[in-house]
This record gives structure tokens, C-alpha cells and sequence, in this order.
């Protein structure tokens, strides 16, 4: 008799247990597993791996695994006050690619300017249409292995983490925002 009073209680907790690995398996096929990311940004930066994997890892390991990622390129400059201006390809499992656009001002004592790539992982966009708003954040001489530069912006739940490597001469440490768009503006704000 008591036994079959446990048979209910299994049968909720085996449909509890099946329904739980559901949502994983579906976020698995939504994010980019670390090799994934290491690879796409190895072969766009066109640096070594062991470089980009170093600062991959420590997103990693603070983030988690993504959900998109953009690549693309950007140029910015700065006495003061300063501008910024990208493009690229938003990139997400399953999808086709979406054009992007950011631009922003920025001010703090920084002074050059500077063109780079930029490869953005994205966590919790769940919709492309979520990735187009105002992304405040925090920019310095803050650099990995190799000259990747990272820092992370976050809005609406959303957290970016641009890393960049480039060339010019930029010194300084600035606060800004980064507007992302699906059009190209030359209004930064």
C-alpha cells in the first residue's frame, strides 16, 4: 500500500527532472561554447589562439557562456571628449547574421585616437531587437596578452564584453556609451 502511494510522487518528479533538462539543452543550442568563441576570434583578430583564449577564458569565467557575439571594426578619437564609431555582423546560433551599427561619445582625461576590431560577446540578448539601445560603460588602459583590450557595458539585463585590438596612440581613461543601431548615424548621441 505504501508503495503505491510513491508512484505518483516518482511519476511528478521524473516529469519534474525531464522538464528540467529541457530549458538546458535548449540554452546549449542558443550559446557558444568557449572553443567556438576562441576560434571565430582567433580567425577574425588573426592572432594566435593561445592570445585570444586568454582573454576569452577570463570572460569566460566571469560571464559564462554567450549568446551572440558581434565582429566588426570601429575608429575613435579624443581630446576630452571623444567619439566613437563601428560596424559589424551580429552573430547568433541558428540565425543569419544582422547588420550593426554603434557610435558614442565619451569624455575623462583621454587624449588620441585609435582604429581597431572589435569582437563583442553578448550575454542574455535572447532577441536581436534587444541588442538596439544605449550600453553605458567604463574604457581604459586595461590589456590581455597580445594587446586585447576588454570592458564590459550592461543595460536592460544585457551585458556586452567588446574586446578590441587595433592600432594608433590613445592614453587615458574615459566614461561614455555606446548607442547600437541597425542604421548608420553620424549623431553619437
Amino acid at each position: 500500500m505504501n508503495l503505491l502511494r510513491l508512484v505518483p510522487v516518482v511519476l511528478v518528479a521524473a516529469a519534474l527532472a525531464m522538464g528540467a533538462a529541457t530549458p538546458v539543452t535548449a540554452q546549449s543550442d542558443r550559446t557558444f561554447t568557449q572553443n567556438e568563441i576562441v576560434g571565430a576570434a582567433s580567425d577574425f583578430f588573426g592572432t594566435t589562439t593561445a592570445a585570444v583564449a586568454k582573454a576569452v577564458e577570463r570572460i569566460f569565467a566571469e560571464q559564462g557562456l554567450p549568446d551572440a557575439y558581434i565582429k566588426g571594426d570601429e575608429g575613435s578619437g579624443a581630446i576630452i571628449v571623444g567619439l566613437r564609431y563601428g560596424s559589424g555582423w551580429l552573430i547568433r546560433k541558428g540565425r543569419e547574421p544582422i547588420k550593426v551599427y554603434w557610435q558614442g561619445p565619451s569624455v575623462g582625461f583621454d587624449v588620441g585616437a585609435n582604429a581597431s576590431k572589435n569582437f563583442t560577446l553578448i550575454y542574455n540578448l535572447q532577441r536581436a531587437d534587444r541588442l538596439f539601445q544605449k550600453f553605458p560603460g567604463v574604457e581604459g588602459s586595461y590589456y590581455f596578452i597580445a594587446g586585447i583590450g576588454v570592458n564590459y557595458q550592461r543595460a536592460g539585463g544585457i551585458t556586452l564584453a567588446p574586446m578590441r585590438t587595433g592600432v594608433g596612440l590613445r592614453a587615458g581613461v574615459n566614461a561614455g556609451y555606446l548607442s547600437y543601431t541597425r542604421e548608420q548615424s553620424l549623431n553619437p548621441f
